[in-house]
């Protein structure tokens, strides 16, 4: 019997924890959500950080940090318009927001879509060369695609916290009527 490698090892136990985080943000995306006042922070906090560390990985490679760039440029733009599309509630039991379903579950499966393509140019086509994680964030166009997430991410926490904050400034949800 052969033994795993430590690389191998990895993949066998983020995989079900990326499988199940994408789940749970698809489910999240197709219906009516309570505002948190927590959640929006986590993503202004967690993305740039990712964004951040990648970034500092792909300075010897500029054209890698172009396509982040881009990525992040084109994803704050799908943020501005999905949360043109986003429908915010006032309730007697807080704050509410029905995201365009379809923007946040496009973008994710375009994610899910490269990241699947990345495993299989990596550990399927060509199985003989020895591979490391940090190979597989090294793909431009995956940096590409991670930028456009993490830019529609960022964009839309940005505005669900100024919709939050812009509306906590004008009535309270337990004065308004619903």
């Amino acid at each position: 019997m052969t033994s795993l490698s430590p690389s191998t090892i990895m993949v066998l136990v983020f995989v079900p924890l990326i499988i199940w985080r994408v789940y749970s943000r698809i489910r999240r995306m197709v219906g009516r959500q309570r505002l948190s006042k927590i959640r929006p922070w986590i993503t202004l906090t967690v993305f740039p950080l990712i964004v951040a560390m990648l970034a500092l990985a792909g300075l010897r490679h500029p054209e890698r940090l172009t396509l982040l760039a881009g990525g992040l440029a084109v994803g704050m733009l799908l943020a501005v318009y999905g949360l043109r599309r986003t429908k915010f509630e006032v309730t007697p039991q807080g704050y509410y927001y029905t995201p365009n379903a379809h923007l946040g579950i496009a973008l994710s499966l375009l994610f899910i879509a490269r990241i699947a393509w990345r495993f299989v140019e990596i550990y399927l086509l060509n199985p003989a060369v020895p591979r490391d994680m940090q190979e597989f964030g090294a793909s431009p166009l995956t940096l590409g695609v991670f930028g456009l997430l993490a830019g529609y991410y960022i964009g839309y926490a940005i505005g669900l916290v100024r919709w939050r904050y812009g509306r906590a400034q004008n009535a309270t949800p337990s004065s308004d009527q619903p």
